[in-house]
Parts: structure tokens; sequence; C-alpha cells
């Protein structure tokens, strides 16, 4: 009974994982403008993401801005988006498996072998989606930190960390947590 509530929780924790996975990849706040003077009045607010930059004026209008070239983006966010969008495809086909295995386990009792392999290839593939997502996010976490310490960044250049980070940070936590589930059988 145990080995069923363990499985169907690594189910929820690894479905949400897989969602958050794909929100922080297509969400625009991964570096959320920085208000650092004492001027209160902020007429508009810049988001960046992996695929786009948005401005936010006066929350009223909010206009966003695909990147024009692959080719001209630098080259540690041509490798956040290649390792967002493995993690993406791996999360979902990670999940399809834990599925599998959870289904065939309450059928059939009588061969457990064929079926911990999908519930470990399940828990395999969950951890390596788990570090494919903190790698970008953690990465661009700590370029933020830097920078808004740095004092030769200027002002208007300086970046918060955004909602997308926090996302994935969670969604890191929860494949985790379903992979170590899966591997523990």
């Amino acid at each position: 009974m145990a080995c069923c509530v363990l499985q169907i929780t690594g189910l929820i924790f690894g479905g949400v994982g897989m969602v958050g996975t794909l929100a922080a990849t297509v969400m625009p706040q991964w570096r959320v403008s920085a208000y650092l003077d004492g001027n209160i009045v902020v007429f508009e607010t810049i988001w960046e993401g992996l695929w786009m930059d948005c401005i936010s004026q006066m929350g009223i209008r909010l206009q966003c801005k695909f990147y024009d070239s692959v080719l001209a983006l630098p080259p540690p966010l041509e490798a956040f988006r290649a390792l967002m969008c493995i993690a993406v495809v791996l999360s979902i086909i990670s999940f399809l498996m834990a599925i599998v295995g959870v289904k065939y386990t309450h059928r059939t009792k009588e061969e457990p072998q064929g079926i911990s392999i999908f519930i470990l290839a399940a828990g395999v593939a969950f951890l390596l989606t788990g570090i494919f997502v903190v790698i970008p996010v953690s990465w661009t976490g700590g370029s933020i930190i830097h920078d808004f310490y740095d004092p030769q960044v200027p002002m208007p250049l300086k970046r918060e960390l955004g909602a997308a980070l926090y996302v994935g940070w969670v969604s890191t936590a929860l494949l985790i947590a379903a992979g170590a589930m899966y591997c523990s059988f």
C-alpha cells in the first residue's frame, strides 16, 4: 500500500514539475527590471526571457518582441534555450513512462521485473530533467545577482530575479523528488 501511495505521489510531483518546466521555458520573466533609485514613479517594466523581451507600460500596455536572430543571441542564452527544450521533452517522456509503470504495476503483480524497468527509467529521466532545468535557471540567477552588485554595471541595466526562475527552482525540486521516489523502488 505504501508503495502505491509513493508511486502516485511521484506521479503528481512529476506532473507538476513537467508543467512547471514548460511554464518556466515559455515565461518572459527570467530577468526583470530593477528599480534602485529613490524615484517611486515607474512607467515601464522590462522583462527578458529565453524567447522574447517584453515592456509593460504603466501596467496598461504590454509589448513583446521575439528575438530577431538566433545567431545574434549570446552563447549562454542559446545553450539555456536548448537545455530547457530538452528538459520539456524529457519531462513529457518521463511522465508518460511513469504513467505506464504505475498503471501496469497495479495490474500485474506476478511480474514485477518488467514493470520496475519502467519505474526506474522514469525515475532516472525525472532526475535528468531536474538537472537540465536547474543548470540554466541557477546560472541565470547567479549572473543576475553578480551584475546587480557589480558597481560597473549601469543602474538602468541592473535586473532582478524573475518569476520564471522561481518556477524553475520549484519544478527542479519536484522533478528530483519524483525521480528519487521512483528510483527508490
